[in-house]
C-alpha cells in the first residue's frame, strides 16, 4: 500500500479537542496520536484502519494515547505467566521459559504484547531487540509499530483488518465493531466501535490520504 498522512493534522487535533480528546490535548496525547498516525501512514492504511487502530489505542490505554504496562504487578504477572506460577501451561504456550519470565515479559504498549516468544517475534519482524529490552514497547513510536504489525498480520487472534475491514475507503459502527475480533474478540465491540466512527471523523478533517 502506498503511504498516507494527515495533510492538516490541525484540523485532526481541532476535531478530537471537539470530541473524544477535549476540550484540551495534552502533549502526551499529540505524541500518542502522532505516532499512530505516523506508524498507519507509512503502512498505507486506508482511514478506516487508521480510525480503528488509533480506537484500539485509545480503549486499551483508557483514553491516554500512551503505551502502557499491564494492570497487576510482580506478583500478579508471577502468578500469571511466570513457568514457576500458578500457570505453567500458558506460560510455555508465551515461551516464558526462565524464572522472572513473568514478569519481564508482562503486557506492553497500545497493545497487550505478552511473552517472551511474542516479543521475541515482534522485535525479529521490526528489526528490534525486544527480547534483550521489552521495555522499548512502552515506547510510543516502537508501540505504534507493533500495534501496526500485528493488527496487519495477525498477530493476536489470527483476525486481521484485511479479515475485518474494506481495503479502502469508510467503515460504520457495525463494521468497526465486528473488527474488534483482531484484538480480544467481543470484548467492547461497540464501544470501540464508537470511538473509531470519531477517530475516522477527526482523520477525514485531516485530509487523511
Amino acid at each position: 500500500m502506498p503511504a498516507r498522512k494527515l495533510n492538516n493534522p490541525a484540523a485532526f487535533f481541532d476535531s478530537l479537542r471537539q470530541g473524544l480528546l477535549g476540550p484540551t490535548l495534552s502533549e502526551t496525547e499529540v505524541r500518542g496520536c502522532e505516532a499512530i498516525a505516523n506508524a498507519t501512514g507509512a503502512a498505507g492504511w486506508p482511514i478506516s484502519w487508521a480510525a480503528y487502530g488509533l480506537a484500539t489505542a485509545y480503549h486499551e490505554t483508557a483514553h491516554t494515547m500512551q503505551p502502557i504496562t499491564e494492570y497487576g504487578g510482580p506478583m500478579y504477572f508471577f502468578r500469571m505467566y511466570d513457568p514457576y506460577g500458578q500457570r505453567p501451561k500458558v506460560a510455555k504456550q508465551l515461551g516464558n521459559t526462565q524464572r522472572g519470565d513473568g514478569e519481564r515479559y508482562c503486557g506492553r504498549g497500545y497493545v497487550q504484547l505478552t511473552g517472551r516468544a511474542n516479543y521475541r517475534h515482534a522485535g525479529q519482524e521490526l528489526g528490534i531487540d525486544l527480547e534483550t529490552h521489552p521495555e522499548l514497547a512502552l515506547n510510543p513510536d516502537v508501540a505504534a509499530r507493533i500495534l501496526v504489525a500485528g493488527m496487519s498480520e495477525g498477530w493476536f487472534t489470527q483476525q486481521s483488518c484485511k479479515s475485518c475491514m474494506p481495503n479502502d475507503g469508510e467503515c460504520d459502527a457495525s463494521v468497526f465493531s465486528t473488527a474488534r475480533k483482531i484484538i480480544n474478540g467481543r470484548d467492547c465491540a461497540p464501544l470501540i466501535a464508537s470511538y473509531a466512527v470519531k477517530f475516522q471523523d477527526a482523520l477525514r478533517a485531516g485530509d487523511w490520504q
